[in-house]
Parts: structure tokens; sequence; C-alpha cells
């Protein structure tokens, strides 16, 4: 597996960097030995962020966990959550996941799996609504109004549906589809 960690407002010591591959190195039993996996460290006032992402075959796993002065930490965490994602979406992902992936039941990083359902999700409700176009200040204002965290409508300027969606920072995002 390739590993590539980069770092923003800090410095990735050797020591970092050998934690980082031994933890990384375990999940080769989920992933194929050529699969690339991005580690951006970053630290903001006080916390210490690691995020990982995985892409592969047209799937991309991402991962974000954050502490108090404890980079560690971070990590530890930020895996524990990308190896819940693997094992909760386990029958979607093993056809692009390393054949016998799954034979060892026993996660690395999590220690009550019974916590975490590994089982389907299931639609509980269906809701249909009108997508109207409008700008995206008034798409913003709308999803504000109705109190949401995201809002689908289609931009008037471009005809097609875009989501704007309300980001963990508080700032707001725009996904906007790919002809």
């Amino acid at each position: 597996m390739k590993t590539t960690i980069t770092a923003k407002n800090m410095v990735v010591t050797p020591g970092i960097t050998n934690r980082i591959t031994k933890k990384t190195a375990t999940m080769e039993r989920y992933l194929k030995p050529d699969t690339e996996m991005f580690v951006r460290l970053r630290r903001e006032r006080d916390e210490r962020i690691c995020e990982i992402t995985v892409p592969m075959n047209g799937v991309t796993m991402r991962a974000e966990s954050s502490s108090k002065d404890n980079l560690f930490m971070s990590i530890d965490s930020a895996l524990a959550k990308l190896e819940r994602q693997i094992l909760r979406h386990r029958t979607k992902l093993e056809k692009r996941l390393r054949e016998g992936a799954y034979q060892e039941e026993t996660p690395e990083f999590i220690e009550d799996i019974s916590a975490y359902g590994t089982g389907e999700r299931q639609i509980v409700r269906t809701k249909e609504f009108p997508v109207r176009p409008m700008a995206v200040e008034d798409a913003i204002l709308q999803m504000e109004l109705l109190g949401h965290s995201f809002f689908v409508f289609v931009n008037i300027e471009t005809e097609r549906t875009n989501v704007l969606y309300l980001r963990k920072d508080g700032n707001l995002g725009l996904m906007v589809p790919e002809a």
C-alpha cells in the first residue's frame, strides 16, 4: 500500500511517519496492495486533525478525526472510522476490495464491534418534493428558512441539479455534478 503523508501548520517527524506507516499497513487486509492512501495532518489552534482518504475504483472512502493536542489519538480514531466504513459496507465494497479480505473477523482499530451494525441500511421514508430553478443565493435562503442541513435545487444559471449543504465548520458547500 502506498501512503502519502502531508501536513499543514506542523512538522511531520520520523516518529509520526513510522507510526502512520505501521498503523496503515494493517489496513492491507482490506485493501489491495497497490491502493493509495492519503493522510493529511493539520493543526488548528489546539486541535490536531487527521484526515485519511482512500480513492479506489470509483469509490472514495474518507475519515477525519480530531483531538486536543494528541495527534496519535486522531490518527487511531480516523483509522477506526475508516475500518467501520469498510465493515459497514462490506458487501458493496467486497467486489472492489481484495478477495478474501474478510476472513479475519477481528477488527484492528475498533474495540466494540457490536456497537456498529454491519447489516444493510434500509430506506424507511421516501419524500417527493418539487425541484425549482433558482439562484444559489435563493437556495441558501430557502435552506436556512427550512432549517435543513442540505437543499436540492436546479441552478438557474446552469440549468443543472445542485446540492447545497452545511459543512461541519459552519460554512456552506455546493455540489455541482460533472457532465
